[in-house]
């Protein structure tokens, strides 16, 4: 009897009593991580198989979907539904539209865009998608094909899951969860087995990429701070700084979004404002400027025919290796991007929240890589500094810190840049426990700080044993290759909020009152 007391209390504690959502994916991920870790070979091998397969036979979805996401972002936002609001119609925004920027930016890409921010243009440079390499055409395209991967791409695909989320939860009053979004489509099966495998699913999904890009982000810093500092790049600092961030961003999670959140979002923005203008006025300014407004330029021109590419006669394996990988590798976050980003929008409108999502994100891959990359490959044509592609080709981790070695206060810039590093890090996976969180809570929006640091704790974890296993690279194709089913997820999540807005003809009336979907929906989110 004690026994049992003792094994029921344990399971409220840790929130597993009656809890599908989190029983299944917790162990989802938990079975994945050790088959990584027992079975390498095998999950190197059959993986990359498949992995090879999906991009090579659905490459064209990929691209497809991308620019069809893009599509319905901008109708659903310079269309008369653009004024509908993310939430009642008195709703007003929780966040000045700096702090929610901050938030939603470095929540998403920021830790990424650092981290490639020299890597990706000079790898296009040396290897463009067209033409010959190393020549003044290939350094514009270089910079352009850099932005059009951290741009209106990419923000398309995580702005519909977060606008979907959004509407669901705020104007139609059901949970926040993924499942919500196909109310149109399923009605009440949202709260039997199909809406709790959607949930489930997307929370082993975030999981997984987790524990992957925790450990990637722990090789990456170690590299670089053995680049600048001589500091043993081995497994021990690896793990050392591993605990070091989950410290930090659990200690940050548990402070709630906030405070935590909002105050390091914005300390993150103003450090890495303070880093492009060093290296702004450090480097070569007016070239600077001229790359801006000509990657400007061709970006927009480009889109169009960028975004529907695909390599059809040429041997080329440039737009697998990159746009659709990205594609991929992208779709991956959506749940949790899409979720937080759902979080901190409530009150805005849909216009507000399309040209927040999508402009002001690729403002700023604009402003980074003719920053960043312009001068990185300015440094190498001009200044002939040609070891800065060789450190790309071996070493792409500490390209970043390399190329400020070249710059006037080098060191001041180099702990600017780990620090932006650090906290882009600490601030993305605050949000992605809070969001699993929220969503293993059945879409609590204020989930229990012990349930974040279960998550938490996973996540430090499962990235250590797949660091000493070598399970990092082999586990990277397991997660673009489950996250190939929710792409096609979001194609429908595009069709249920089309047929929801357009449903009703907007009058003043329906402009002045939101009717909730259904009585049967709206009692059920009250029992829940």
């Amino acid at each position: 009897m004690d026994e049992r007391k003792t094994v029921t209390n344990l399971r409220s504690v840790f929130f597993l009593k009656k809890n599908i959502i989190l029983i299944s994916s917790l162990s989802a991920t938990l079975l994945f991580i050790l088959f990584g870790v027992f079975f390498n070979d095998f999950l190197t091998n059959s993986f990359a198989i498949i992995v090879d397969a999906i991009v090579s036979y659905f490459g064209w979805f990929y691209i497809l979907g991308g620019f069809l996401f893009l599509v319905v972002c901008i109708y659903l936002g310079f269309s008369k539904y653009g004024k509908l609001r993310l939430g009642k119609d008195s709703d007003r925004p929780e966040y000045s539209t700096r702090t929610w920027i901050a938030m939603l930016f470095t929540a998403g890409i920021g830790v990424g865009l650092v981290f490639w921010g020299i890597a990706e243009p000079v790898s296009h440079y040396e290897t463009p998608p067209a033409g010959e390499g190393l020549t003044a055409g290939a350094a514009d395209t270089a910079i352009t094909s850099s932005i059009f991967h951290w741009g209106l791409g990419v923000w398309a695909i995580y702005g519909i899951v977060a606008l979907c989320i959004a509407y669901f939860q705020y104007r139609k009053n059901l949970p926040a969860l993924p499942s919500s979004v196909f109310y149109p489509i399923l009605k009440n099966k949202i709260y039997g087995p199909i809406g709790k495998t959607i949930d489930s699913y997307a929370v082993f999904m975030v999981a997984l990429n987790t524990s992957v890009v925790l450990g990637m982000s722990a090789i990456q810093l170690t590299s670089g701070i053995n680049y600048l500092w001589d500091v043993p790049n081995n497994f021990a600092t690896q793990v050392i700084i591993i605990a070091i961030m989950t410290v930090l961003f659990m200690i940050s999670t548990s402070s709630g979004v906030n405070r935590g959140m909002k105050y390091l979002s914005n300390t993150n923005m103003l450090l890495g404002c303070l880093l492009i203008v060093g290296v702004f006025l450090l480097g070569p300014s007016v070239k600077i400027i001229n790359i801006m407004i000509n990657s400007t330029a061709d970006y927009i021109g480009t889109l169009l025919p960028a975004s529907l590419r695909l390599e059809t006669f040429a041997e080329n394996p440039w737009i697998e290796n990159w746009t659709i990988f990205y594609w991929a590798w992208m779709c991956a976050w959506t749940p949790f991007v899409g979720s937080f980003i759902a979080r901190i929008s409530k009150g805005r409108t849909i216009r507000e929240f399309i040209l927040g999502v999508l402009v002001a994100p690729t403002g700023i891959a604009i402003v980074w890589f003719s920053v960043m990359g312009g001068s990185a490959i300015h440094l190498i044509r001009e200044a002939g500094l040609t070891s800065l592609i060789d450190i790309v080709n071996t070493n792409n981790s500490a390209a970043l810190f390399a190329f400020l070695d070249y710059f006037p206060f080098s060191s001041i810039l180099n702990i600017i840049a780990v620090i932006v590093i650090t906290l882009f890090f600490i601030t993305s996976a605050d949000s992605v426990t809070y969001t699993l969180s929220m969503y293993s809570k059945n879409g609590d929006a204020n989930p229990p700080n012990r349930l974040k640091m279960l998550w938490g704790v996973l996540f430090a974890g499962g990235s250590i044993v797949l660091i000493m296993s070598g399970g990092i690279e082999p586990m990277k194709n397991v997660v673009i290759a489950i996250t190939f089913p929710f792409y096609i997820l979001i194609g429908f999540m595009c069709y249920s909020i089309v047929k929801d807005v357009r449903k009703k003809k907007l009058t003043k009336q329906s402009k002045q009152r939101v009717v909730p979907i259904d009585s049967t929906a709206e009692k059920k989110v009250q029992v829940r």
